[in-house]
């Protein structure tokens, strides 16, 4: 379940959850997103996190990818490129500890380019 605690227009980012930005919001397929991570893993020290990343329902995913973030100076983040109807993702480090949001993953919706 997505957290939206605030959304700047400008920008169209969002703060889904503490620690976890998307941008661009709203998620459009085939556009490139980037997700920003300065949760757990982040605050816990890890070398290296990941976005195990994945689509259709939050309990059947399928096109599964870990993309590797980049650490920089505001915390870990990745682009991908949206795809399909829902996105699913959460986090894990190269001692495979993972951040799922309490078991729940994130879950995105991802529009099909139609707005109105």
């Amino acid at each position: 379940m997505i957290k939206r605690a605030a959304v700047n227009l400008k920008n169209r980012t969002s703060f889904v959850d503490e620690g976890v930005e998307i941008t661009p919001i709203p998620v459009t397929e085939g556009e490139s997103i980037t997700i920003k991570y300065d949760g757990l893993l982040a605050k816990s020290g890890a070398d290296r996190v990941y976005t195990h990343l994945g689509y259709g329902s939050s309990e059947q995913w399928k096109n599964i990818q870990d993309i590797p973030m980049m650490n920089t100076k505001d915390g870990w983040t990745c682009e991908a490129v949206a795809q399909e109807k829902r996105l699913n993702f959460c986090f894990h480090d190269t001692a495979n500890n993972w951040d799922n949001n309490n078991g729940n993953n994130w879950s995105i919706t991802v529009h099909n380019g139609d707005l109105s």
